[in-house]
């Protein structure tokens, strides 16, 4: 009698062990993210786990199908891109300087300082140029020429110090990327990415002379910006083994070349990188709260997207994702 009932027990482990993968604690989480009064911002999430989505959930008549401005999210990808370049042998790599490639764009007489900085520095937003994001923003974008302008801005640091936001700096990669490419930086997105199952960019800004505006102001879908994660989260590999994204790329734009003055964290080459729920996580983050979040060691893929209803960090919104996808890894650790 107690010998049968250890074989049924035993039997019955490999069902148990199949429950436990499918326990609907996140789907359940995520559900009820729509009842927190501070989460009001948030249009939907996704949770994805090894591959495979364990929950995904719209708010508030959102849908995570539906297109959604991703805005500084989009920096990662800009630094997708560049990796392409260097792997292609468009670009030499991260410390080739900018100025050759943007001569005709120099402001005369220049800054000598211009010519040490790198594509290595503008991806880590260490080119030393003064930032043209927060307040300086208008004005940059209601100028005749986005490249020229950013260009001229007078030095408010060394080239390779320390880190200062700016998307100016991102959107002078689109540019040599255009230039480097032969096309616009959303064709060789298309041509690079495009590959990619689930991914796709919709309407994106361009700038007075057509080039797109590299790190702001792209429409992608929650579903699209998860298939992103994903690629990264698999070293580069699409589902059917292709290689987009060289995986050494991904590692180096991991690394902390730098941090933060604001939060504190470690920004690499278009990632910020920093503990949450005990694990070490790397994201993207658009301005109200655009969410891309990779746990390499819970093979965990997170994107949440959100109103653009003030600065997430200023207000607390973006603390306030951090803590929900801490949840979620503490959900996915008790499966």
């Amino acid at each position: 009698m107690i010998r049968s009932l250890a074989v049924v027990l035993l039997l019955l482990l490999p069902l148990a062990s199949s429950a436990a993968a499918e326990s609907p604690a996140v789907p359940d989480l995520v559900k009820g993210l729509a009842d927190r009064e501070e989460l009001k911002p948030l249009k939907t999430v996704i949770v994805a786990r090894d591959g495979e989505t364990i929950a995904e959930q719209g708010y508030r008549g959102h849908s995570p199908g539906e297109s959604t401005n991703i805005k500084s999210a989009s920096k990662s990808i800009i630094s997708a891109l560049v990796g392409i370049a260097i792997d292609k042998g468009l670009l030499d790599g991260p410390e080739q300087k900018i100025a050759p490639l943007l001569k005709e764009d120099l402001p005369s007489p220049a800054d000598p300082r211009i010519n040490d900085i790198t594509i290595g520095n503008l991806l880590s937003m260490q080119a030393g140029l003064g930032r043209v994001s927060g307040p300086n923003y208008g004005r940059w974008v209601s100028s005749r020429n986005w490249v020229r302008f950013a260009l001229s801005q007078p030095f408010a640091d060394e080239p390779g110090g320390r880190m200062l936001y700016s998307t100016a700096s991102t959107h002078l990669l689109s540019a040599i990327l255009t230039k480097v490419g032969g096309k616009s930086t959303l064709a060789l997105a298309r041509d690079w990415l495009g590959p990619l199952q689930g991914f796709r960019i919709g309407a994106w800004e361009r700038d007075p002379q057509g080039i797109y505006l590299g790190g702001n102001q792209m429409a992608m879908s929650a579903r699209s910006l998860l298939a992103f994660g994903e690629l990264y989260r698999k070293g580069g590999r699409a589902s059917d083994g292709r290689q987009i994204v060289p995986a050494d790329w991904i590692d180096l734009s991991w690394q902390p070349h730098t941090n933060s003055y604001f939060s504190g964290d470690a920004y690499g080459y278009g990632w910020f990188t920093r503990r949450i729920g005990g694990e070490t996580v790397h994201f993207a983050w658009g301005y109200g709260g655009q969410m891309l979040y990779i746990v390499p060691a819970l093979k965990l893929t997170v994107v949440m997207t959100s109103e653009e209803s003030g600065p997430s960090a200023r207000n607390g919104y973006r603390d306030a994702l951090h803590r929900v996808l801490a949840e979620i890894v503490s959900a996915v650790k008790a499966d």
